[in-house]
């Protein structure tokens, strides 16, 4: 029986954001991408990624994927129902609550999303990505295009979801599940120490990287993302 891999799209993000990626892992588990565009809280998109989980048999392992504010939604989702969860990796992202200087930035994002969408996500495009993928035009134009897509009201919404997250540094240290943390080498969004901290917070917890990636891995590097994905799985489950 295959294990179930439910992934979770960052903001800013359409579900196609795993399109490069799931077809290197259909051959080993189902896989069910949550849409993360209509809700307004992360406890609303956790509760959502519930929903997705709840025709699987308890015999039938379930693995979390969330990337970036995915991440948040996968932490959310194992701190109320880890009995639900064989495993999660936290995909650059981190444990922190927003602190105060960070909601100042975000409400200048928001102001500026909107403001002017397309300047506004011309510019998260390129800060999200690495040198190596800006350097590639039609991946750049493929990550605006699914940035673009989300449109600025569910941005905002996504913004304020994120601004109003919880802090579960607590709980992932009492977390008793296995864990990879991963992340690109040159993520500028949440940095190589976001991932560090949380493979210090979480007991077990395995820490890898991907070489030529900025904070988009689904998109940048899909097939080490997947292979990462692959051996983790069949190490733990």
């Amino acid at each position: 029986m295959k294990p179930v891999l439910l992934l979770i799209p960052g903001m800013l993000n359409t579900p196609g954001i795993w399109a490069k990626v799931v077809p290197l892992l259909a051959d080993v588990a189902d896989v069910r991408i949550l849409n993360v565009q209509t809700q307004t809280s992360i406890g609303e998109m956790a509760d959502d990624a519930l929903k997705l989980l709840a025709d699987v048999p308890a015999e039938q392992p379930c693995v979390v994927c969330g990337f970036s504010m995915g991440g948040f939604v996968t932490i959310e989702l194992v701190a109320a129902h880890a009995h639900r969860i064989r495993a999660i990796c936290l995909l650059d992202t981190s444990g922190r609550p927003e602190f105060a200087e960070n909601a100042a930035l975000r409400e200048k994002t928001i102001a500026a999303l909107a403001r002017d969408f397309d300047k506004t996500t011309l510019g998260i495009a390129r800060f999200c990505t690495g040198p190596a993928g800006q350097q590639d035009a039609a991946l750049m134009d493929e990550i605006l295009a699914t940035m673009r897509a989300v449109g600025a009201s569910a941005a905002i919404a996504q913004n304020r979801a994120i601004m109003a997250r919880g802090d579960h540094r607590a709980a992932l240290t009492k977390l008793n599940m296995p864990v990879l943390v991963l992340c690109g080498k040159d993520d500028l969004v949440t940095p190589p120490e976001c991932s560090e901290e949380l493979a210090t917070l979480i007991p077990g917890a395995q820490l890898q990287w991907i070489d030529g990636s900025g904070h988009m891995v689904p998109m940048e590097q899909p097939a080490a993302l997947a292979d990462h994905l692959k051996k983790f799985m069949a190490s733990v489950l």
